[in-house]
């Protein structure tokens, strides 16, 4: 997805403990049949081979079965777990049935970001310093023994030479045969690794890997690649490089795709290629056998497309992010006309909540995991109030007021003494965990950095009041239209056409209402700027995250809009300096109703 957000409706497809490791061990030469029937000789049975592929994705940084924001043991309402050391536990049954030799391991992207564990390793102790640390996802994949991994659009959040250094320390190769050089238009990345697998009939099995990453990385982290590397299409670079992997003899083409099936994009016309492209892949590109699917966070078991061009159906499995799940595809091939060829592809996913964590990865980065515990247990200050996102879906709460205060007063002080600095500062923010809380008392770390999990960085971008309303005309799609006189499910109210809790925005420095009784489109009433109608030709300065600016949502004008001012550090760094600044955090001081929902007129909450 892109930068931040991600679906949070996942599909749980869950399996469970008693997934059968379908798929074979190598086949044993074929037996010699000495029997005669008819006095003729049976026909020899067919040399066949078969093979695992297990796959990951949007690991972000999970590599204990830990919640850093909450300092406590990952949990969420399916009972799911995280992490690389449950991912190896998994791996290592996979291999003892199938014989290790019998077996690829790879990842779909979004590795290096997420977690409190990967932003310590990026930021506060960075392995880019001299004799610096090496990555803790690094280390696990190396000791679990990953084959490759694709680049995902997250690898990118911490700037190129943070990811050089990843690459460095990573025994196998981040593949990304669309990540290229911004001046000589070749690979920046390698694009494909070519594995052999031993049969016990004397030719090898080749099986190409082709990495391809995510186009909206040339928006999302346009202040890192802009100018060093472009991102095309990933149909296009698939019929490049995929006619080349099988002419160079690969056998089987398996594609890593950081890259939802979905056929959508989230940046509206900002690009002209398509985010969530794997199907697309698998349908105009002939020659490939499975996808690893990324990107979307969602959970797809088995997926089957047929390609248009030949007709054979490509198998994609997308397995839930995090480390929830493991994907197998399961190869049989066949020896026919001198050549290994795939006879039949299945694909299902493991899920890690069966098993236990290897103590191997456990132990192997205790030390790494006691640091970031003690970091993120850090006090930054006190809150004279304690304050929850739990209803700030549908209610303008304190919680969500603190990062708009914060924010504008931040574009506010970088806008001082310029030509802007008497325009009006407004402030868009989004519920991103409907869990985040700042507790009455002692400020910690980890909560102020629970309350803005991305990665994000803060804009300041020039907006009209008749672009302002159409913006939050097109945020107000979030709510499922509710009649006026009836009750209301908060349960049902949110998330209209899977629109996720990252993508409906409040403004603040504005008042108005948002009828749900109404229509899509005509939803915002009474909008009003220091108590009259809001000016449509009135210029505004909205301090807007980076996602939201570059076109992350598709909203409407932001995208466009002319840039004042960008920072480079993420913003819930700069909500934990804020709080250190100002060391009493008092909601009293910050927090108004500057939105509601009504029916009619009337108040819904």
């Amino acid at each position: 997805m892109p930068l931040n957000r991600r679906t949070f409706l996942e599909r749980s497809a869950a399996a469970g403990a008693g997934v059968a490791l379908t798929g074979a061990v190598a086949v044993p030469a074929e037996a010699h049949d000495g029997g005669h029937g008819h006095g003729h000789d049976r026909p020899r049975p067919k040399k066949r081979y078969s093979f695992t592929v297990m796959g990951t994705t949007d690991l972000h940084g999970n590599v204990f079965n830990w919640d850093y924001f909450t300092d406590r043991e990952f949990d969420d309402k399916a009972h799911n777990d995280v992490g690389l050391a449950k991912i190896s536990t998994l791996v290592e049954q996979v291999r003892a049935a199938k014989g290790r030799r019998n077996t690829l391991l790879i990842d779909a992207g979004d590795t290096i970001q997420g977690t409190q564990l990967s932003y310590y390793y990026a930021k506060v102790d960075p392995i880019t310093k001299a004799g610096g640390p090496v990555h803790p996802m690094a280390q696990a994949m190396n000791a679990i023994g990953y084959d490759a991994a694709a680049l995902g659009n997250h690898e990118f959040n911490y700037g190129i030479p943070v990811l050089r250094k990843f690459e460095q320390q990573c025994d196998f190769p981040l593949l990304g045969a669309n990540a290229l050089d911004a001046k000589t238009l070749r690979p920046a990345f390698p694009p494909y690794s070519m594995h052999r697998l031993r049969t016990p009939h004397g030719r090898d099995v080749k099986v190409a890997v082709l990495g391809l990453t995510n186009p909206g990385i040339a928006i999302w982290d346009k202040a890192n690649v802009g100018g060093k590397m472009v991102f095309p299409g990933l149909e296009e670079q698939a019929a490049k490089w995929v006619p080349k992997l099988r002419s160079m003899g690969a056998d089987v083409v398996v594609v890593s795709a950081h890259s939802g099936s979905s056929g959508t994009s989230s940046y509206g016309d900002q690009l002209p290629y398509v985010e969530n492209a794997a199907g697309l892949v698998a349908e105009q590109v002939p020659g490939i056998d499975a996808i690893l699917v990324g990107h979307a966070h969602t959970e797809i078991p088995e997926y089957r497309i047929a390609n248009k061009a030949t007709g054979k159906e490509v198998v994609l499995s997308e397995p839930l992010k995090w480390g929830q799940r493991l994907t197998l595809f399961d190869f049989d091939l066949v020896w026919e006309k001198g050549r290994w060829t795939v006879e039949k592809v299945g694909a299902q996913v493991l899920n890690s909540n069966t098993v236990a964590e290897d103590p191997e990865i456990t132990g192997l980065l205790a030390d790494e995991h006691k640091k970031v515990v003690a970091y993120v247990n850090q006090v930054i200050g006190t809150s004279t109030a304690a304050m929850t996102t739990a209803d700030a879906p549908w209610k303008d709460e304190p919680i969500i007021d603190l990062i708009n205060v914060v924010q504008a007063e931040t574009v506010k002080a970088a806008l001082a003494g310029g030509a802007y600095a008497a325009l009006p500062v407004l402030s868009q923010a989004s519920c991103f965990s409907r869990t985040a809380r700042i507790p009455a008392g002692a400020i910690s770390i980890k909560d102020a950095a629970g309350l803005y999990p991305f990665e994000n960085t803060l804009e300041a971008r020039l907006m009209t009041g008749a672009q302002i309303a159409e913006y939050l005309e097109y945020s107000a799609k979030y709510y499922v239209q509710t009649p006026a006189g009836g009750p209301v499910d908060t349960a049902k109210l949110t998330n209209a056409d899977n629109t996720p809790d990252y993508n409906y925005d409040a403004v603040s420095g504005l008042t108005y209402e948002i009828d749900i009784a109404k229509p899509v489109g005509k939803r915002i009433v009474n909008l009003s700027f220091e108590g009259k109608p809001l000016d449509p030709a009135a210029r505004f300065v909205l301090a807007v995250n980076n996602y939201r600016a570059s076109g992350g949502g598709a909203f409407p004008h932001v995208a466009k809009a002319q840039q004042l001012w960008a920072n480079s550090d993420e913003i819930r760094n700069t909500l934990i300096q804020w709080v250190q600044a100002k060391g009493t955090v008092d909601p009293a001081l910050f927090a108004s109703v500057g939105w509601k929902l009504t029916r009619d007129g009337v108040p819904v909450f």
